[in-house]
Formats: structure tokens, sequence, C-alpha cells
């Protein structure tokens, strides 16, 4: 929902401004079309539906893993392909994880998003379209900005659209922004969001050489300053840091580069999310075997530390796999 096509529709047509809060309201709780707006007089609720859609993306396809993760294909309007995914867990939690670009521009060896061509930023529209676009069909309560591309490229639509989940059902607290640690972005972030937004850094190697391998963006802005901000955004907000460290077979998984992360992390900090890779192509996925062990060394270190569980990839919808050639 374009909500400034929606202000200037009504304006024209003479309506009072509280008319466009009524279309939001109704649109944050999933309502499927403007005929279910029924504080809206008939007439208005015709002419809307002609002139401003209801989404500023276009569904291509959509498929449902075995363990009913959903993955969601669109398009904007200017014909640029994104990916969203709804993840649905035992315990009743709904999360998506949604896209910030149409690519990426970064590269990373691993991702599969890296590898397809980088179109452009999303608004903030086509961000939180990709979340109504789950909320029409159940509730959702946490979102996370994982997708295609990086989200301190596309700082400002970001918060945008992060600041209006709360009105879909997801509170700041259950949103989280992931960084690979595009500095400016990240910057901005511990000095301008007021809001418990949690952070998560995208990190795969404490060894600056391998990490820049694995991530050339280090060359960029090398670990130990991204780390800084991190710190500055704990020591700010009092709210830990989630690192994500996808684990490939032979590359970031021995012991002795647990033992080299462990030494880079403060566990007042940071907490680790261990994630089994799901291939793209590049490198194999460690066995389980590795995990237990690289966890059990970071255990002992007491650094707090998780394996997140795998979800989708039977669709491609699992972390990293979001691409797409169209």
């Amino acid at each position: 929902m374009d909500l400034a096509l929606l202000e200037a529709e009504l304006r024209a047509r003479g309506e009072p401004p509280f008319r466009a809060r009524q279309v939001w309201s109704w649109i944050a709780r999933g309502a499927k079309g403007y005929e279910q707006m029924t504080d809206l007089p008939v007439g208005l609720r015709g002419e809307l539906a002609s002139s401003v859609p209801l989404s500023t993306l276009t569904v291509v396809r959509q498929d449902e893993a075995r363990d009913r993760t959903v993955k969601t294909l669109f398009r904007t309007r200017d014909g640029h392909p994104v990916e969203a995914v709804l993840m649905r867990y035992r315990d009743g939690r709904r999360s998506i994880c949604v896209s910030s670009q149409s690519g990426c521009p970064l590269t990373c060896t691993f991702c599969a998003t890296g590898a397809m061509q980088f179109r452009r930023n999303l608004t903030g529209w086509e961000i939180i379209d990709q979340a109504l676009h789950f909320r029409r069909f159940e509730t959702v309560d946490h979102c996370v900005f994982m997708g295609m591309g990086e989200p301190m490229l596309n700082f400002d639509h970001v918060l945008d659209a992060a600041r209006r989940l709360p009105d879909l059902g997801i509170t700041h607290r259950r949103t989280t922004i992931s960084t690979i640690g595009w500095l400016p972005g990240l910057q901005r972030f511990v000095d301008e969001v007021a809001e418990p937004i949690r952070l998560a850094l995208s990190l795969h190697a404490a060894d600056p050489t391998l990490r820049s391998t694995i991530m050339p963006v280090n060359d960029r802005y090398p670990l130990p300053d991204v780390l800084a901000e991190c710190v500055r955004y704990f020591r700010l907000r009092r709210r830990r840091v989630f690192v994500e460290y996808v684990m490939l077979a032979g590359v970031n998984d021995r012991v002795e580069q647990a033992r080299e992360l462990a030494a880079l992390l403060d566990p007042q900090v940071f907490k680790v999310n261990l994630i089994p890779y799901n291939p793209t192509g590049m490198y194999d996925g460690s066995s389980r075997k590795a995990i237990d062990a690289f966890k059990h060394v970071l255990d002992r270190a007491r650094i707090p530390v998780t394996v997140r569980l795998t979800r989708g990839r039977d669709i491609a919808a699992a972390c990293g796999q979001l691409a797409t050639s169209g």
C-alpha cells in the first residue's frame, strides 16, 4: 500500500484526512480488499479499488516447504524480482524474512543473492508490502530484515518500514535488522534508532583474511571497526547483538576458528547463532559433528550460542538461498 498515493487520491476527491488512517488500519490488520472496509462509503471503496492498488508488489509465485515455510516471489511495478519468506514454528511463532533490495551489490561468496544481478533499493512501501502479503492470510509476530540485500545500504527505507511493523502486530523488540558490516548505515543505526529494534551482524569468520575472502566488504570496513559500533550499540541500548555465523565445511568450522571467535567476542555484548549452511553451489555445509564441536568451544568460553533451525531448504527459502534469475 503506497500511503502517499492513497492520501493524494483522497485529497483529490475532497475526502477528510482521517480516511487515510481508516484505510491503513484495515490494511495493517490484513484486509484483502477495499470491500472489507465497512466504515468507508461504498462509492469511495469502489473508486479506491480502481485507482490505488492494495500492494506495490505483484505475486509471481508462491511455494510451501515440507516444514510449512512459505516463499513468495514478487515483482515490483517496474519489473524487478523480490523474495520474502514466512516461517512457521511449532510454538506458534510466525516470523517473516523480508528483503530490502532486489539483488545485492556486496557479493558475499556463500550467498545466492550476491550472485544475481543487483537491480535497486526497495522503497519503504515495497518492503512493508512483503509483510502485508503474509499478514493477509495469518497473524505474524516477528520480522527479520535478512532477505535479499544489505539493509544498511537502504537505511531510510528500511527504517520507514520497520517503524510501521507494530501496526501489523510485530513489535520493535521482535524486529531484527541484519548487516554484513556496512559501516555508514550501522553508525546511523546506532546513533538514530531509539526504538528497541534488534541488531544482527553477519560475521562468518574471526580471521580478517578469511573474512575478506568470504565477504569482500571486510576490506572496505574492517571487522574491528564494525565490532566497535556493535559494542557502542550495546552500551547505548543495553541490548545484545546477534552474531550470524554460517558453517562452511573446511572453511570456517574448525575448533581453532571457534577459539578465535570466542576470543573476539565479549559474552556480555554478543550472542552467536550458528547457521547450518544451505548449499548454493560454492561450499559444502559443515557436518553436525563439526557444528557441535564448534558450539562446545563457545559454550566453554561462556559465549551465548544456539544452532539455528533450518527452514524451507527444499524450496530454496533458507538462509543464503534467496535468489532469482528472473
